[in-house]
């Protein structure tokens, strides 16, 4: 009987990708896997046929062939079906490649573990976190044990593990399925210490704390994050150590609000100064400057400084200061400025004084056409 079309089998297009034949193949050798079909000669078959197709078409060069001489590629010994014994199939190389992504099997790294990372939050003054500094900080970290050099044995000396004989996986059976799993003797390290070190107990590390000096660039911000290399916890002997991430948050400001590489800041003046024009002073991070307020200024008005922002870490270009001004109501008035203000609020008696208010002309002119709307 002629053989079936490989692709036809796994129910794929000739365009398929890896991805998609493995799925395809999970499919199916979930469903006819003889240890899911005792005595069903059938399911046996489509197994076999399709461990067969997917054998061969996930083989780049066996596909390669196929793809051009059909199945006369693997005649006289060249193809690419067969399996272990029975003829269908070593557990370990069916499902390693198909389930180990799942269960754990597969191929999986053994040896000794790197080190874990740290994680270390600096604040900030903004000062500080615009001009950039360099800190002193201490770490509680994990460091090697100097009794026994980081090897975790007293006497230095290490032996090959004999469960896993020094793999660190060993291989359990569960069901149809065959998966790896870290070595419970050794705990995946491959070794075993006869003589543990009595200061870390056979671990190899010790907990400490270490001083590292840390540079921050000019310009960071809240969220900004500085890795120091190797600067984390030791790994296991023979294994790198985890990295250090410092991250960077800056605390509010007095005076500044910052957004990105702008700045913010409220700057108060005088009703007289507001309606009359004035030259007032504005902070900014390299000493005061100073701006013209028009006349009829009114309160909340944004005054752009070019330049007078935050150096940007990343693309140097710096950023602008924006200077709102808010109208201050006087307090503690003397008598004679009491005087004063009252003879100037009469001078806005009548029509007139909707001449000088026009936020409050048209904020009132609002309110009345709501009210109509209202009770029309």
């Amino acid at each position: 009987m002629s053989k079936r079309d490989y692709y036809e089998v796994l129910g794929v297009s000739k365009g398929a990708s890896e991805d998609e034949l493995k799925k395809a193949y999970r499919r199916l050798a979930m469903k006819h896997h003889p240890d899911r079909n005792p005595g069903d000669a059938a399911a046996e078959e489509a197994f076999k046929e399709a461990k067969e197709a997917y054998d061969v078409l996930s083989d780049a060069n066996k596909r390669r062939a196929y793809d051009q001489h059909g199945h006369a590629a693997f005649e006289q010994g060249m193809g690419g079906g067969g399996g272990g014994p029975g003829g269908y199939a070593d557990m370990g190389d069916i499902f390693g490649d198909i389930f180990g992504d799942i269960f754990g099997g597969g191929r999986q790294r053994s040896g000794p573990r790197r080190g874990s990372d740290l994680r270390y939050v600096m604040e900030l003054d903004l000062e500080e976190a615009v001009a950039g500094i360099e800190k002193r900080i201490d770490v509680p970290t994990m460091a090697n044990c100097g009794s026994c050099e980081g090897t975790g044995a007293e006497d230095k000396k290490t032996e090959t593990c004999g469960t896993c004989r020094g793999m660190g996986q060993v291989r359990i059976q569960r069901g149809i399925f065959q998966m790896q799993q870290p070595c419970p003797t050794c705990g995946g390290a491959g070794k075993i210490i006869p003589k543990p070190c009595k200061v870390c107990h056979g671990t190899g590390r010790v907990r400490q704390e270490k001083t590292l000096s840390v540079k921050i660039p000019a310009g960071v911000d809240t969220g900004d994050r500085i890795r120091l290399q190797g600067e984390g916890e030791v790994g296991q002997p023979g294994a790198p150590s985890g990295d250090l991430y410092v991250d960077v948050q800056v605390r509010p400001h007095a005076v500044f609000e910052r957004d990105g590489d702008d700045l913010y800041c409220e700057i108060p003046i005088r009703f007289s100064q507001a309606a009359l024009g004035a030259s007032i002073a504005v902070p900014t991070l390299e000493g005061e400057v100073e701006i013209k307020v028009p006349a009829e200024t009114q309160t909340g008005k944004l005054f752009r400084l070019r330049g007078k922002g935050v150096r940007s870490v990343r693309s140097r270009q710096t950023g602008d200061l924006h200077a709102r001004v808010v109208v201050e109501t006087p307090v503690n008035l003397t008598a004679r400025q009491r005087e004063l203000l009252e003879e100037f609020e009469q001078t806005f008696e009548g029509e007139e004084a909707a001449r000088h208010s026009p936020k409050s002309s048209t904020f009132f002119d609002g309110v009345r056409a709501f009210w109509d709307r209202m009770t029309g």
